[in-house]
Order: C-alpha cells, then sequence, then structure tokens
C-alpha cells in the first residue's frame, strides 16, 4: 500500500471524506472515483487553467479608470496624473481578483460540494468597463454606481435562486440563443483585445476621439473607415488624433511578441495538451518584457516606466484597496443603474448558469431528466452572495468558470477540488506586484485563445432551421459590433419570438395546415421538466405532508426489535411521484 493510498483513505473515512462524499467515505451519496489527492491535482490544476484572470481582468477593469476622476475633455489619455492612478486602481483590482476568486471558490466547495472555481467573468467584466462605465469612464454611469448594480445584483440573484426561478429561467431559454450568446461574448472579447483602441464616440465635429492602446493592438483607428490596421512605432503615431497610425503599421514589435510567442506558442502548447498553457504563454512573454534595456520593456526609462519598476522589485507586497474597497454609491434613482442591473442579471443568468450546468454534466452530477444537479440552490446562493461581495471589494461580476473542465477532467469531482483552486489565489494575493507586471500585449494573446473556445458554441446551433439560426446569428454579430453584451440579447429573443411566434400562431389558426416546409426541423421547444419550485421547498412539503398524515401508534405495542415506521428514517424511501428524499444535511 503506498504513501498516497493510505492518506486517501484516511481522510475518506474522516469527517472530511464524509462530508465531501469521497469514495469509501461511506456517505450516503459518495462520488465514485474522487479520491483526496487526485481532488487536490484537479484543483491546481484548474487554478493553473484560470489564472489569467488576475492580471486580465485588472487589465479590463482599470480601462474605465476605476474611481479616478478626469477633468479634461479628451478622456486624459496624456493626463500623467490620471495614469498613475490607473496604474494604482490595477494593482488594487490584482489584490482583489485573486481575493474574491479565493472566497467564492472556497465557499463553492464547502457548501455545494462542487468541483468548480470562481472568479470575476470575462465579457462581463469588458461590458462593466466598456459598455457602463466607459474608457475613462466616458460611460453611462460611474464605477461607484455600476459597482452598485452588481451588488444589488447579487441580492436579486440570492432570491431568485432560493426560489428556484434562476435554474428554470436558463432552462425556459432556446438552446440555440443560449450558445450564441456565448458566442457573441469570445467574438466580443477577442474584437476589444485586438484592436487598438478601447472606447470611441465624436465630437460637435465628427472627429474620431477616445482612443486608448490596449491588447494585440492589431487593429486600430482609421480616420476614413474609423478601424484600420494598428501595430505603429510610437514615433509614427498621428499628432492630433491618438493612436492613429500615420504609417508604418504592424511594426510594433510588442504586437509581434505578443502574437508570436502568447498567441502561436500557447496554442501549439494547447495543440500538446500542456496543462496550464495559457498561465504559461503569459507568463513566457512577460518575462521578456521585463527587462529594461530592450525594444519590448515593460518598464521604459521614464518616470511612469520607473515607478511600475520600483513596485515590480517588490515581489512580495499586499496591496490595500484605498481606491475601491467599498466604494459604493448607491444611486438607484439613476434610470441608467437600472439599466446596467437588468443586463447583468440576464447575462449572469445566461452565463454562471449555464456553466455550472455544463459543469455538473461534465462532471456526471447531472439528472439527465430534470437538467438539475445535486446542491444546484446552494451552489446559486454561493455564486449570488460572491457577487455581492465582489462589487464591495471593486470587481465585476463573480461566475463559474468554463475554465473548470480542466480540473474535473483530471479527476475532480468533489468540492475539495474547488477548495483547492480557493488556496492557490489566497497565495496569489500576495504576489501582486509580479501579476500587475504583466503587460497588456501578454494577456491580448490569451484572450484572443479564449474567444476562439466560446465561439465554437456555434457548433451545436440548429443552423437547419432560419427560426432558429437568424436569431443566434443576430446574437453573435450584434454583441461584438454594439460593443453591448444586452444589445445581442435583446436582438436575439425579439427575433426569436417574432421568426417562431408568427408560424406557430398560423399552425394552430389553420389547425395544422399552413406550416413551414422544413418545420420539423425547428429545435423543439417545451416547458423544462421538474417545474419551478427548488427541490427544498418539495422536501419540506413532503417532510410536512408526512407528519400531519402519520398515524399515532402506541409505543407499549412496538417490541423491542420492531422497526420504525416513520419515512423520515428511511433514507432510501422514495417520495409521491417516484422522485427520492433529498439529503437535508447537503440541502
Amino acid at each position: 500500500m503506498t504513501f498516497f493510498t493510505k492518506v486517501n483513505e484516511s481522510v475518506a473515512k474522516s469527517p472530511v471524506g464524509r462530508w465531501f462524499a469521497l469514495e469509501g467515505s461511506g456517505a450516503r451519496k459518495e462520488r465514485t472515483g474522487s479520491k483526496f489527492t487526485t481532488e487536490i491535482r484537479a484543483g491546481l490544476t484548474t487554478w493553473a487553467a484560470m489564472a489569467y484572470i488576475v492580471s486580465v481582468n485588472a487589465a479590463i477593469l482599470s480601462d474605465s479608470g476605476g474611481t479616478c476622476v478626469c477633468t479634461t475633455n479628451d478622456l486624459c489619455v496624456n493626463d500623467d496624473a490620471y495614469l498613475a492612478c490607473k496604474a494604482e486602481i490595477r494593482q488594487e483590482l490584482i489584490t482583489t481578483t485573486a481575493a474574491i476568486a479565493s472566497l467564492s471558490s472556497f465557499l463553492m466547495g464547502l457548501l455545494a460540494n462542487m468541483p468548480v472555481g470562481l472568479a470575476p467573468g470575462l465579457g462581463l467584466n469588458a461590458y462593466f468597463a466598456y459598455s457602463v462605465v466607459g474608457f475613462n469612464g466616458s460611460g453611462m454611469i460611474t464605477y461607484q454606481q455600476a459597482l452598485a448594480a452588481v451588488f444589488l445584483e447579487g441580492w436579486l440573484f440570492l432570491i431568485l435562486s432560493l426560489l428556484g426561478l434562476r435554474q428554470w429561467l436558463v432552462r425556459i431559454m432556446p438552446q440555440s440563443l443560449v450558445l450564441a450568446v456565448g458566442a457573441g461574448i469570445g467574438l466580443f472579447i477577442a474584437y476589444v483585445i485586438i484592436q487598438d483602441y478601447i472606447h470611441a464616440r465624436t465630437d460637435a465635429n465628427g472627429r474620431f476621439i477616445g482612443l486608448s492602446p490596449n491588447g494585440l493592438s492589431v487593429v486600430g483607428s482609421d480616420a476614413t473607415n474609423i478601424v484600420g490596421l494598428g501595430g505603429c512605432l510610437a514615433q509614427n503615431i498621428d499628432a492630433t488624433i491618438p493612436n492613429l497610425c500615420d504609417r508604418g503599421v504592424l511594426r510594433s514589435p510588442t504586437m509581434w511578441l505578443g502574437i508570436f510567442l502568447g498567441g502561436f506558442v500557447t496554442v501549439l502548447m494547447m495543440i500538446y495538451r500542456i496543462r496550464g498553457a495559457i498561465l504559461i504563454g503569459i507568463f513566457l512573454v512577460s518575462i521578456v518584457s521585463w527587462p529594461r534595456p530592450t525594444a519590448v520593456t515593460y518598464f521604459p526609462h521614464t518616470a511612469a516606466g520607473d515607478a511600475l519598476f520600483n513596485y515590480f522589485k517588490q515581489v512580495v507586497n499586499f496591496q490595500h484597496l484605498n481606491n475601491i474597497g467599498n466604494a459604493i454609491e448607491y444611486h438607484y434613482g439613476n434610470g441608467r443603474v437600472w439599466y446596467a442591473l437588468i443586463t447583468f442579471l440576464y447575462v449572469d443568468i445566461l452565463g454562471t448558469t449555464g456553466t455550472l450546468y455544463s459543469m455538473a454534466k461534465f462532471a456526471g452530477l447531472r439528472d439527465p431528466v430534470t437538467l438539475d444537479f445535486e446542491g444546484s440552490t446552494i451552489a446559486y446562493c454561493v455564486d449570488a452572495f460572491s457577487i455581492s461581495m465582489g462589487a464591495l471589494m471593486g470587481t465585476s461580476p463573480v461566475t463559474a468558470f468554463i475554465e473548470s473542465a480542466t480540473g474535473i477532467s483530471e479527476g475532480g469531482k468533489t468540492g475539495l477540488t474547488a477548495i483547492s483552486i480557493s488556496f492557490a489565489f489566497f497565495v496569489s494575493i500576495f504576489f501582486a506586484p509580479i501579476f500587475a507586471s504583466i503587460p497588456s500585449w501578454a494577456t491580448g494573446g490569451a484572450l484572443v485563445i479564449v474567444g476562439s473556445l466560446m465561439i465554437r458554441n456555434v457548433k451545436e446551433i440548429n443552423w437547419e432551421y432560419m427560426g432558429d439560426a437568424v436569431p443566434a446569428f443576430l446574437t453573435i454579430i450584434i454583441i461584438p459590433l454594439s460593443y453591448n453584451i444586452a444589445y445581442g440579447v435583446i436582438a436575439g429573443v425579439l427575433s426569436y419570438v417574432l421568426l417562431n411566434g408568427i408560424p406557430f400562431l398560423l399552425k394552430k389558426v389553420s389547425g395544422g395546415r399552413i406550416v413551414p416546409p422544413n418545420y420539423h426541423e425547428a429545435e423543439a421547444w417545451s416547458p423544462p421538466p421538474g417545474g419551478v419550485i427548488p427541490v427544498w421547498v418539495k422536501v419540506l412539503q413532503h417532510y410536512r405532508s408526512g407528519r400531519e398524515e402519520a398515524p399515532e401508534v402506541d409505543a407499549k405495542k412496538l417490541s423491542p426489535t420492531a422497526s420504525t415506521t416513520d419515512g423520515a428514517s428511511n433514507t432510501n424511501e422514495k417520495l409521491p411521484g417516484g422522485a427520492v428524499s433529498v439529503d437535508m444535511g447537503r440541502a
């Protein structure tokens, strides 16, 4: 018997093993194949796959300017004081991202027993930064008001989760639209990062302003066509329009470093299934960019470069949240706050709920009939609570990460995987100077790759029937082109209702005589099984009805060896309708 075998057996027989339902623990619903050491390895694998979010989330959200105040009309693109404030915001966001990822993943593992990691989600953070707050605060509401929308969203989600509506709402959505939203967000992420600008608007003269370099800078602005090739050297940038290349496009050394080392090398590692390939690619580009006397250095010999380099040399540091911690402004009288809130709600319902269902199915934990999974109510409540706590710490909504599939593929089946993820993120909190010194061209390639992974949903969309294909296509294309996830979702839902509602009504009115020729190829839709009422309510109802209907039995007539007739004592007793009773300790 090996050392690891002894460890696995000891943990399985302990209270820890019974709580997490490890194999050999004797728990009523122990998860076959789950072992302590395997769960730890799976958790570290998932962390390696999703650790890029620490630097990427900070880079995206800091583009909004955070709580920094711009007092000029040019969005402070060349204001040293404002840029220094943004750099400090980015450092704080690194701490926030690692901290909330650690907290939320720990709660998901401990309470819901799910092998899923949580962190601020890609797509939602881009919507938060570029559509709601806007580049350098040029959006419809302030950073503090956007955090208020996120904070309230979490509590509304908690209510929806307890009532079972959140689980039901995602199951009622047509599958093609759910897949299209994920693909559209993937395009949105890649489109934002591959550009040389983040936000654009026109002034009174129609001039294109508000440009800022980010990501790979492959695509930049153009005086005539609005967009064009970018990636030119600093001396070739137009003096009147920021980041507009006068000549010499695609000559930036940092752009090519990000494309080849951060992009193609990372993809090659993924092709050979090297664990943590995205994280390795990010750090390879960063390491090349850290030496100062190079053409691709992240620390140029300027005042700003010196400040960044001095912070980088600390290596280990705890960054206090002086600017974004508890920065919420509760201005719920502003209609734009509610607009952002509703969008966050809807996109989160589709995103987080869909991801959790997918991960539960991948781990073999989902019921094939009801499409629900064990502990779903607690899992959604943990996610909702984490969203509100993340807002207090200054970040966009927290969501379940699809990268959790890497840990599940390594054998992760229980909450111990999520707790291992939590521990790794906790350690990351104290290495903020390292994560803060990861340049945008290092994360740009990673985000384009993530976008390509998200868009593969399109292969599962029903393209055979136009009533399903057109709404899905509109959703996919409008999300990146409008810079707004909400507009894509609205376009998809309205077109779906129109294109499928009219044929349905004509079919009913004509008695089935007027139907499209290929109507049989339409995606089947029906209200999801299981109803709206959550499992815990059904259990309480059954328990209450069982107590009311139980006959009174004279204890003197029972023999000492007679078994009790109380249905609650039989943990395997079936409920009305064939359902099996639920372990209230987990519910």
